[in-house]
């Protein structure tokens, strides 16, 4: 049993681990144009640094590339895999709490002594061939390199490997013959680096196509399906589009948008099953019992996640969801929806706790959330908008998050998303009466998340347990993550 001296150090070393890594964060900004293929080109370099060009070219890989689904699916797909007995490697993106969430053996996050190793061994080798010509890896390189090391060592039998930001020149685009590639749904979002049409960023997207290797995707809008079906022609890419699963089916992902992503698993892993000969018959429902065990196992945190609060867990439940473009806004509003109509045992009242970064347009998120709810019945009493308490990819502990303020999301924002959701609610008031009536104010903002989760918890302790918050969080991944680390700490 390790003692509290051993424990202590190792809490060190991982901790020197991170503040390494953060030294590699670096402005979005650098990534746009130019210098986005710049330093996708220096990854191959990199690869050859870390003796990994061999043991990457050797990993089977199931690629998957998105604007929104693309996580979900890569989760539906580790867990039917590893229902076949195969050792799995997830990478994932981004963290909600801590960086090793983004590298999983067999369903579990890697161990601090794990990735403490696997970082410095990494970390030192780059290091010692840095120069001007060639820097050390930005911030998402070196954590896609780092997961080809540690799932090469660590000999998986599938790497399931979500791209972090567009396709083409992403940091896991340096592998040359996955088995199989997928494309979740597409949509507008990252404009500013992917393009500002739908055809732009299927383009990008399409970028992970290799020749010959098949791929499938999700039914999507003409202009994008247009670009997909155009660029896997050029390459010889077999390209089918599924379409979602049976309702009937069970899923450990909730929202009915789930039933898309799993679908593009199905195909993804059936693929991957008979490339590598294994073969599995259907059961009565159309699908191998592993298949069905492994959708209706899937866990990821941060979506569809309904959470109590840790000291008034009668009073306030928190219904978790990183969603942050339109249309994953009005999935998360149907969830949300179904939900709150669903389990209204008790006076309820809704509260939207929102954040989104100032690279996103709220004019499309906060009215197609606020639509979709209302027309399902659903209508927040409060709206409340909060800075985050960590940079975008910080990687440090909760200390630093306590004092830490994203530049991209002052105070000074979240007062323009107020104003944003009272002309929504005045114009509302104005179209139902006819006339600009006044009512009681709809929305605040508070200077940090723990004001605004001491402000909840105040109210209800003033409802006297009459009544139950139901509070949506979401608008952004940092923000879901932020509230975990809050409530549990």
């Amino acid at each position: 049993m390790a003692s509290e001296e051993d424990e202590g150090e190792s809490s060190a070393r991982y901790q020197n681990a991170l503040d390494a890594l953060s030294s590699l964060i670096t402005k979005r900004s650098l990534f746009v144009n130019k210098n986005q293929s710049n330093r996708f080109h220096l990854l191959f370099h990199y690869l050859k640094v870390l003796e990994l060009e061999e043991a990457v070219s050797e990993l089977k890989i199931i690629h998957v590339a998105g604007t929104k689904g693309k996580g979900s699916t890569c989760t539906f797909s580790e867990s039917i895999l590893r229902g076949y007995g195969l050792r799995t490697g997830l990478f994932t993106s981004p963290h909600l709490i801590d960086v090793r969430e983004r590298f999983r053996l067999n369903g579990i996050e890697i161990s601090q002594e794990k990735f403490v190793d696997y970082f410095w061994c990494c970390f030192h080798k780059l290091k010692e061939k840095t120069s001007n010509e060639i820097p050390m890896p930005t911030y998402f390189c070196f954590l896609a390199l780092l997961a080809f090391k540690i799932f090469a060592t660590e000999q998986v039998d599938v790497v399931i490997l979500e791209v972090g930001l567009g396709g083409r020149y992403d940091a896991t685009n340096v592998i040359q013959k996955p088995v199989v590639c997928g494309i979740a749904s597409l949509g507008y979002d990252h404009m500013e680096i992917l393009g500002h049409t739908l055809a732009e960023i299927a383009a990008e997207k399409a970028g992970i196509f290799k020749s010959g290797v098949p791929a499938f995707t999700v039914p999507q809008p003409d202009e994008a399906m247009r670009v997909l079906n155009e660029k896997a022609s050029k390459l010889d890419v077999n390209l089918k589009v599924v379409k979602p699963l049976d309702s009937s089916q069970r899923l450990g992902l909730q929202g009915e948008h789930q039933y898309l992503n799993a679908s593009l698993a199905v195909a993804l892993c059936s693929t991957f099953l008979h490339k590598i000969g294994i073969e599995d018959k259907n059961d009565t429902n159309g699908l191998p019992e592993k298949f069905i065990s492994g959708l209706s196992n899937a866990y990821l945190m941060g979506r569809a996640m309904i959470v109590p609060d840790s000291e008034l867990p009668e009073e306030i439940v928190f219904y978790l969801d990183g969603a942050h473009s339109p249309e994953s806004m009005e999935a998360c509003a149907t969830w949300f929806s179904q939900h709150v109509k669903e389990r209204n045992q008790k006076r309820s009242e809704q509260i939207l706790l929102f954040n989104c970064m100032s690279v996103r347009d709220p004019s499309l998120l906060l009215p197609r959330l606020r639509t979709k709810c209302i027309d399902q019945g659903i209508e927040f009493r409060k709206a409340v908008f909060v800075p985050n308490m960590s940079v975008h990819n910080q990687v440090g502990s909760w200390s630093k998050f306590e004092q830490r303020v994203d530049s991209d999301d002052s105070t000074t924002w979240q007062l323009g998303l107020k104003r944003l959701w009272d002309n929504l609610a005045r114009g509302e008031v104005k179209t139902k009466s006819g006339s600009d009536s006044k009512e009681e104010e709809k929305s605040l903002v508070f200077s940090s998340l723990p004001l605004a989760v001491d402000w909840l918890r105040d109210s209800a302790r003033r409802k006297s347990k009459q009544v139950r918050f139901q509070v949506l969080v979401t608008g952004s991944l940092h923000l879901v993550g932020d509230l975990l680390r809050l409530i549990k700490k």
